[in-house]
C-alpha cells in the first residue's frame, strides 16, 4: 500500500510540475509497482522538493488566510504607495498592473485595484464592487494586448486558502507567452 501511496504522490508531482519527463513501466511489471523506472536520475530529490513546495505554498496561504482581514497594509498596498519598487505595466486611476516577482510564464502581470474597499479576495466582491470589477478585467486584456499575448493568455484568481491565495489584496494575474495547458491546476 505504501508503495502506491508513493508512486500516486510522485504521479501527481510530475504532472502538475514537469519534474519528470518520462515514466516507463518494465515489460516485466506485474501488479507491483516496484518495477516502475523514472527516466530523470534526481526522480528522489526532486519529488522531495514538489512536495515541501506545495506544503510551504499551502502553509503560507493558510498563514496568510489568518491575517485577511486585519486592515493591515498588504505588499500590494506598499507597492500602490511605491514604497517598494515594482516594475509598472499599465497604472490607471482605479487599477495598478506589475511584473510579478515569481513569474510562471514568460509574461506573468498581476493587476490590482488600487483602493482595496473591502476586496481581500474574490469571495467578498459586492455588487458596488462592479465597476472595480470590470476595470481589472479591461486592464488585464490592455496588459495582453502591450506584452504581445493578445490571441492567447489567461487570467487566474486565488481565492482562499483552498487556491493558495498568499496576499490578501483581490489580483489577478495575467500569464501568457506559452501554450497553456489544460486543467490548469
Amino acid at each position: 500500500m505504501a508503495a502506491i501511496e508513493s508512486f500516486s504522490l510522485l504521479r501527481n508531482c510530475a504532472v502538475t510540475t514537469r519534474v519528470f519527463s518520462n515514466v516507463r513501466v518494465s515489460p516485466r511489471a506485474t501488479s507491483s509497482f516496484n518495477s516502475i523506472k523514472f527516466l530523470h536520475p534526481n526522480h528522489s530529490q526532486r519529488s522531495l522538493f514538489c512536495t515541501n513546495a506545495t506544503h510551504d505554498e499551502e502553509a503560507s496561504a493558510k498563514a496568510a488566510a489568518a491575517s485577511a482581514d486585519s486592515g493591515a497594509p498588504t505588499i500590494f498596498d506598499k507597492i500602490i504607495n511605491k514604497e517598494i519598487p515594482s516594475s509598472i505595466v499599465y497604472e490607471d486611476e482605479k487599477v495598478l498592473a506589475f511584473r510579478d516577482i515569481n513569474p510562471q510564464a514568460p509574461v506573468h502581470v498581476l493587476v490590482i485595484p488600487k483602493a482595496r474597499d473591502g476586496l481581500t479576495h474574490l469571495g467578498k466582491a459586492e455588487a458596488r464592487h462592479g465597476e472595480v470589477l470590470g476595470q481589472l478585467f479591461y486592464a488585464a486584456k490592455i496588459v495582453a494586448e502591450r506584452e504581445g499575448i493578445l490571441d492567447g493568455f489567461r487570467v487566474v484568481i486565488n481565492n482562499g486558502p483552498d487556491a493558495c491565495q498568499s496576499v490578501y489584496h483581490l489580483h489577478l494575474h495575467v500569464l501568457g507567452g506559452r501554450q497553456m495547458k489544460w486543467p490548469p491546476g
